[in-house]
Protein backbone atom coordinates (compact mmCIF):
# COMPACT_ATOMS: atom_id res chain seq x y z
CA UNK A 1 0.00 0.00 0.00
CA UNK A 2 1.47 3.43 -0.95
CA UNK A 3 2.70 5.60 1.90
CA UNK A 4 1.80 9.28 1.54
CA UNK A 5 4.62 11.66 2.40
CA UNK A 6 5.09 15.35 1.62
CA UNK A 7 8.26 17.26 0.82
CA UNK A 8 8.20 20.76 2.33
CA UNK A 9 10.65 23.14 0.68
CA UNK A 10 11.66 26.35 2.46
CA UNK A 11 12.10 28.83 -0.38
CA UNK A 12 11.07 32.16 1.15
CA UNK A 13 14.61 33.47 1.84
CA UNK A 14 15.96 36.08 -0.54
CA UNK A 15 19.58 34.86 -0.55
CA UNK A 16 21.34 37.90 0.92
CA UNK A 17 24.88 36.47 0.76
CA UNK A 18 24.29 35.07 -2.71
CA UNK A 19 22.87 38.36 -3.92
CA UNK A 20 19.63 37.27 -5.54
CA UNK A 21 16.88 34.69 -5.82
CA UNK A 22 19.07 31.62 -5.60
CA UNK A 23 15.98 29.42 -5.25
CA UNK A 24 15.40 29.85 -9.00
CA UNK A 25 19.01 30.27 -10.18
CA UNK A 26 19.63 27.95 -13.19
CA UNK A 27 22.08 25.15 -12.34
CA UNK A 28 21.19 22.27 -14.68
CA UNK A 29 21.72 22.18 -18.46
CA UNK A 30 18.00 22.75 -19.08
CA UNK A 31 17.76 25.66 -16.67
CA UNK A 32 16.93 23.46 -13.67
CA UNK A 33 17.40 24.95 -10.20
CA UNK A 34 18.87 23.01 -7.28
CA UNK A 35 15.40 22.23 -6.02
CA UNK A 36 14.53 20.51 -9.32
CA UNK A 37 17.17 17.95 -8.35
CA UNK A 38 15.74 17.73 -4.84
CA UNK A 39 12.21 17.05 -6.06
CA UNK A 40 13.53 14.48 -8.54
CA UNK A 41 15.30 12.62 -5.72
CA UNK A 42 12.29 12.93 -3.40
CA UNK A 43 9.87 11.52 -5.97
CA UNK A 44 12.22 8.64 -6.71
CA UNK A 45 12.38 7.87 -2.96
CA UNK A 46 8.57 7.76 -2.66
CA UNK A 47 7.36 11.28 -1.79
CA UNK A 48 4.17 12.09 -3.71
CA UNK A 49 3.57 15.77 -2.98
CA UNK A 50 5.66 18.92 -2.58
CA UNK A 51 4.75 22.12 -0.74
CA UNK A 52 6.80 25.24 -1.48
CA UNK A 53 7.03 27.94 1.18
CA UNK A 54 7.56 31.23 -0.64
CA UNK A 55 6.84 34.93 -0.29
CA UNK A 56 4.04 36.61 -2.21
CA UNK A 57 6.70 38.93 -3.66
CA UNK A 58 8.35 36.09 -5.59
CA UNK A 59 5.21 34.10 -6.45
CA UNK A 60 5.05 35.05 -10.15
CA UNK A 61 8.75 34.47 -10.87
CA UNK A 62 8.84 31.26 -8.84
CA UNK A 63 5.79 29.69 -10.48
CA UNK A 64 6.81 30.69 -14.00
CA UNK A 65 10.32 29.30 -13.67
CA UNK A 66 10.45 26.46 -11.14
CA UNK A 67 6.79 25.77 -10.45
CA UNK A 68 5.69 24.97 -13.98
CA UNK A 69 8.52 22.43 -14.35
CA UNK A 70 7.92 20.69 -11.04
CA UNK A 71 4.15 20.53 -11.51
CA UNK A 72 4.91 18.06 -14.31
CA UNK A 73 6.78 15.81 -11.86
CA UNK A 74 4.64 15.88 -8.72
CA UNK A 75 1.56 17.38 -7.07
CA UNK A 76 2.45 20.91 -5.94
CA UNK A 77 1.01 23.31 -3.38
CA UNK A 78 2.22 26.75 -2.32
CA UNK A 79 2.28 28.31 1.14
CA UNK A 80 3.13 31.95 1.74
CA UNK A 81 5.33 33.00 4.65
CA UNK A 82 4.43 36.57 5.54
CA UNK A 83 5.28 38.46 8.72
CA UNK A 84 1.61 38.93 9.68
CA UNK A 85 0.85 35.18 9.74
CA UNK A 86 0.89 34.71 13.51
CA UNK A 87 -1.12 32.70 16.08
CA UNK A 88 -4.37 34.13 17.35
CA UNK A 89 -3.85 37.00 19.78
CA UNK A 90 -0.64 38.29 18.18
CA UNK A 91 -0.21 41.19 15.74
CA UNK A 92 2.94 41.82 13.75
CA UNK A 93 4.65 45.07 14.89
CA UNK A 94 4.37 47.89 12.39
CA UNK A 95 7.47 48.17 10.22
CA UNK A 96 8.64 44.58 10.76
CA UNK A 97 10.26 43.42 7.51
CA UNK A 98 12.49 40.53 8.56
CA UNK A 99 10.86 37.08 8.31
CA UNK A 100 10.23 35.30 11.61
CA UNK A 101 12.58 32.38 10.78
CA UNK A 102 12.48 28.75 9.72
CA UNK A 103 10.23 27.63 12.59
CA UNK A 104 7.66 30.20 11.53
CA UNK A 105 7.98 29.02 7.91
CA UNK A 106 6.88 25.54 8.97
CA UNK A 107 4.09 27.01 11.13
CA UNK A 108 2.69 28.58 7.94
CA UNK A 109 2.12 25.05 6.55
CA UNK A 110 -0.22 23.94 9.33
CA UNK A 111 -3.41 24.05 7.25
CA UNK A 112 -1.87 22.43 4.17
CA UNK A 113 0.36 19.53 5.32
CA UNK A 114 -1.56 16.58 6.75
CA UNK A 115 0.85 13.67 6.19
CA UNK A 116 4.31 12.78 7.53
CA UNK A 117 6.73 15.17 5.87
CA UNK A 118 10.36 16.06 5.24
CA UNK A 119 11.69 19.62 5.37
CA UNK A 120 14.54 20.91 3.22
CA UNK A 121 16.14 24.18 2.15
CA UNK A 122 15.45 25.18 -1.45
CA UNK A 123 19.08 26.08 -2.06
CA UNK A 124 20.74 22.88 -0.80
CA UNK A 125 21.48 19.67 -2.70
CA UNK A 126 21.32 16.69 -0.35
CA UNK A 127 21.74 13.64 -2.60
CA UNK A 128 19.40 10.77 -3.47
CA UNK A 129 20.44 8.66 -0.49
CA UNK A 130 19.27 11.29 1.97
CA UNK A 131 15.72 11.19 0.59
CA UNK A 132 15.63 7.41 0.63
CA UNK A 133 16.75 7.36 4.27
CA UNK A 134 14.28 9.97 5.46
CA UNK A 135 11.33 8.50 3.52
CA UNK A 136 12.01 5.02 4.93
CA UNK A 137 12.28 6.47 8.43
CA UNK A 138 8.96 8.32 8.10
CA UNK A 139 7.38 5.16 6.75
CA UNK A 140 8.17 3.32 10.01
CA UNK A 141 5.68 5.68 11.74
CA UNK A 142 7.29 5.47 15.17
CA UNK A 143 5.80 8.81 16.22
CA UNK A 144 9.24 10.35 16.68
CA UNK A 145 11.14 12.66 14.35
CA UNK A 146 14.32 12.21 12.33
CA UNK A 147 17.01 14.22 10.58
CA UNK A 148 19.71 13.56 8.01
CA UNK A 149 23.17 14.51 9.24
CA UNK A 150 26.19 15.12 7.01
CA UNK A 151 29.93 14.96 7.66
CA UNK A 152 31.19 18.51 8.16
CA UNK A 153 33.98 17.95 5.62
CA UNK A 154 31.33 17.27 2.96
CA UNK A 155 29.42 20.52 3.56
CA UNK A 156 32.02 23.28 3.20
CA UNK A 157 32.63 25.90 0.53
CA UNK A 158 35.96 27.41 -0.47
CA UNK A 159 34.33 30.80 -0.98
CA UNK A 160 33.51 31.89 2.55
CA UNK A 161 32.09 30.84 5.89
CA UNK A 162 29.07 28.61 6.44
CA UNK A 163 26.56 28.18 9.25
CA UNK A 164 25.97 24.63 10.48
CA UNK A 165 24.15 22.91 13.32
CA UNK A 166 26.77 20.80 15.11
CA UNK A 167 25.15 17.62 16.43
CA UNK A 168 25.76 15.57 19.56
CA UNK A 169 24.52 12.01 19.06
CA UNK A 170 24.05 9.09 21.44
CA UNK A 171 22.85 5.62 20.39
CA UNK A 172 21.69 7.00 17.08
CA UNK A 173 19.57 9.72 18.68
CA UNK A 174 20.13 13.46 18.59
CA UNK A 175 21.06 14.77 22.03
CA UNK A 176 21.90 18.38 21.27
CA UNK A 177 22.36 20.67 18.30
CA UNK A 178 24.51 23.80 18.53
CA UNK A 179 24.42 26.45 15.82
CA UNK A 180 27.88 27.55 14.69
CA UNK A 181 27.31 30.57 12.47
CA UNK A 182 30.85 31.01 11.15
CA UNK A 183 32.70 27.87 10.08
CA UNK A 184 35.68 27.95 7.72
CA UNK A 185 37.79 24.88 6.86
CA UNK A 186 36.60 22.79 9.86
CA UNK A 187 37.17 25.61 12.35
CA UNK A 188 34.61 27.93 13.89
CA UNK A 189 34.75 31.29 15.63
CA UNK A 190 32.36 33.13 17.90
CA UNK A 191 34.31 36.38 18.26
CA UNK A 192 36.01 36.56 14.87
CA UNK A 193 39.45 36.20 16.44
CA UNK A 194 39.72 32.82 18.16
CA UNK A 195 39.26 29.79 15.90
CA UNK A 196 38.28 26.45 17.43
CA UNK A 197 38.85 23.23 15.45
CA UNK A 198 36.10 20.74 14.66
CA UNK A 199 36.68 17.20 13.45
CA UNK A 200 36.05 16.85 9.71
CA UNK A 201 33.89 13.82 10.62
CA UNK A 202 31.58 15.89 12.85
CA UNK A 203 27.92 15.32 11.99
CA UNK A 204 26.12 18.55 11.16
CA UNK A 205 22.55 19.43 10.35
CA UNK A 206 21.71 20.88 6.95
CA UNK A 207 18.07 21.49 7.87
CA UNK A 208 16.81 18.20 6.46
CA UNK A 209 14.20 17.02 8.95
CA UNK A 210 11.47 14.39 9.07
CA UNK A 211 8.31 15.10 11.05
CA UNK A 212 4.82 13.83 11.79
CA UNK A 213 1.88 16.25 11.55
CA UNK A 214 1.66 16.62 15.33
CA UNK A 215 4.60 19.01 14.98
CA UNK A 216 2.13 21.76 14.09
CA UNK A 217 0.48 21.63 17.52
CA UNK A 218 3.88 21.87 19.20
CA UNK A 219 5.13 24.60 16.89
CA UNK A 220 2.09 26.81 17.42
CA UNK A 221 2.51 26.57 21.18
CA UNK A 222 6.25 27.30 21.03
CA UNK A 223 5.78 30.17 18.58
CA UNK A 224 3.34 31.78 20.99
CA UNK A 225 5.90 31.42 23.80
CA UNK A 226 8.54 33.01 21.56
CA UNK A 227 6.31 35.92 20.56
CA UNK A 228 5.40 36.73 24.15
CA UNK A 229 9.09 37.39 24.78
CA UNK A 230 10.43 38.69 21.48
CA UNK A 231 7.67 40.05 19.29
CA UNK A 232 9.04 43.59 19.65
CA UNK A 233 12.66 42.64 18.94
CA UNK A 234 13.09 43.71 15.27
CA UNK A 235 15.51 40.96 14.19
CA UNK A 236 14.29 38.12 16.41
CA UNK A 237 13.83 34.77 14.64
CA UNK A 238 12.07 31.55 15.58
CA UNK A 239 14.30 28.74 14.31
CA UNK A 240 13.21 25.20 13.47
CA UNK A 241 16.25 23.58 15.19
CA UNK A 242 15.29 25.46 18.37
CA UNK A 243 11.81 23.94 18.18
CA UNK A 244 13.31 20.46 17.88
CA UNK A 245 15.75 21.13 20.74
CA UNK A 246 12.96 22.30 23.03
CA UNK A 247 10.83 19.23 22.33
CA UNK A 248 13.82 16.97 23.07
CA UNK A 249 14.65 18.85 26.29
CA UNK A 250 11.06 18.52 27.48
CA UNK A 251 11.07 14.80 26.76
CA UNK A 252 8.25 15.11 24.23
CA UNK A 253 10.17 13.81 21.21
CA UNK A 254 13.23 11.84 20.19
CA UNK A 255 15.07 12.46 16.93
CA UNK A 256 16.72 9.64 15.01
CA UNK A 257 19.90 10.73 13.18
CA UNK A 258 20.30 9.30 9.69
CA UNK A 259 23.94 9.73 8.64
CA UNK A 260 24.71 10.53 5.02
CA UNK A 261 28.12 10.07 3.44
CA UNK A 262 27.14 12.11 0.37
CA UNK A 263 28.58 15.48 -0.55
CA UNK A 264 26.31 18.45 0.02
CA UNK A 265 26.19 21.08 -2.68
CA UNK A 266 24.87 24.61 -2.30
CA UNK A 267 25.15 28.05 -3.76
CA UNK A 268 25.82 30.03 -0.61
CA UNK A 269 27.94 32.49 -2.59
CA UNK A 270 27.88 33.38 -6.30
CA UNK A 271 31.38 31.91 -6.61
CA UNK A 272 29.97 28.47 -5.65
CA UNK A 273 27.83 28.25 -8.75
CA UNK A 274 30.41 26.98 -11.27
CA UNK A 275 31.58 24.08 -9.10
CA UNK A 276 27.98 23.02 -8.37
CA UNK A 277 27.11 23.14 -12.08
CA UNK A 278 30.09 20.89 -12.87
CA UNK A 279 29.27 18.41 -10.09
CA UNK A 280 25.63 18.03 -11.12
CA UNK A 281 26.48 17.91 -14.83
CA UNK A 282 28.67 14.88 -14.05
CA UNK A 283 25.76 13.22 -12.20
CA UNK A 284 23.53 13.83 -15.22
CA UNK A 285 26.22 12.41 -17.50
CA UNK A 286 26.32 9.27 -15.34
CA UNK A 287 22.55 8.87 -15.69
CA UNK A 288 21.53 9.77 -12.14
CA UNK A 289 19.13 12.45 -13.41
CA UNK A 290 16.96 12.42 -16.53
CA UNK A 291 15.03 15.65 -16.84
Amino acid sequence: MPFDATLVVMAAGMGSRFGGLKQIEPIGPGGEALLDFSVYDAKKAGFNRVVFIIKKAIEKDFKETVGKRIEKMMDVDYVFQETDMLPEGFTCPEGREKPWGTGHAIYCCKDVVKTPFAVINADDYYGAGAYESIYNCLKKQTGDYCMVGFRLKNTLTENGSVSRGVCEIENGKLIKITERTKIVDCKYTEDGETWIPLSPETIVSMNMWGFTPDLFDHIEELLAEFLKEKIDVPKSEFYLPSVVSTLMERGQKQVEVLKSEDNWYGVTYKEDKDSVIKALAEKIRQGEYKF
